[in-house]
């Protein structure tokens, strides 16, 4: 009689941990694919139809997924400001904004072009909005008017997006040059060094502040300034009218 033949079963075939032939395509996976190829390309290279390529799939179907690039980015934003933490909000309303301020420095860092994606989309999507409603609130509860709320906060965003564009800038100068950040800045240093000390004599002595590399503590330093000077625009007018 003829044995009966076992097909081992699919599952067992595969190499441990390798992947499924293929993964739904869902908003998380889009997501991930999307920010690889920021960090490659940046934002100006990206376009649906180089999306699909790198998920494997035609465009139709990832239009079924999300709309257009337009939609993408927000989604992307909406990501980004799901990675703000609130601080407690029994602090005084100063360090809030404090540390408010670093964790979303460091949200946008973790995401490539992020201060681009912000700034190429409106706030519309829940947490984003939510991040925005914490600033007004907590600057409201500090006593600042109802006029100045928003100008505060923009200026705040500002900031912050200012310079994680420079620090981003710098570091993308130095991995062109295949060198570390610090080994950039103390190249720039040499150069405004010999520069005309007649001509331009506070570039040469300021040279080795201005090519610094101590951006944490730059950052902080700055957003003291910020911050204080709103203190001091609370403390001199009050909720008087301005």
């Amino acid at each position: 009689m003829a044995r009966r033949r076992i097909r081992q079963a699919a599952t067992d075939e595969r190499q441990e941990g390798q992947q499924p032939l293929h993964t739904p395509l869902d908003r998380t996976r889009i997501e991930t694919v999307v920010l690889l190829m920021l960090r490659d390309g940046g934002l100006e290279s990206l376009s649906m139809r180089r999306i699909a390529d790198a998920l494997g799939v035609k465009a139709s179907a990832l239009y079924y997924h999300v709309k257009d690039k337009e939609q993408l980015l927000h989604w992307l934003a909406e990501r980004i400001s799901a990675d703000v933490a609130y601080p407690e909000r029994t602090l005084p309303w100063q360090e809030q904004l404090r540390q408010w301020a670093k964790g979303f420095r460091l949200a946008l860092r973790r995401y490539p072009d992020a201060v681009s994606i912000m700034n190429a989309t409106f706030a519309a999507s829940p947490d984003r909005l939510a991040q925005i409603e914490y600033l007004f609130r907590t600057l409201t509860e500090a006593g600042f008017q109802d006029n100045h709320t928003p100008w505060l906060a923009s200026m705040l965003k500002s900031y912050i997006y200012g310079f994680v564009e420079e620090e981003n800038r710098l570091s993308a100068k130095a991995k062109d040059a295949s060198v570390s950040p610090s080994e950039h800045g103390h190249r720039q240093r040499e150069r405004f060094e010999e520069l005309s000390e007649e001509r331009y004599p506070n570039m040469v002595r300021l040279a080795k502040y201005t090519t610094a590399v101590d951006w944490d503590t730059e950052f902080d330093f700055g957003l003291g300034v910020l911050l204080d000077g709103f203190e001091a625009r609370l403390s001199g007018s009050g909720k008087a009218e301005g």
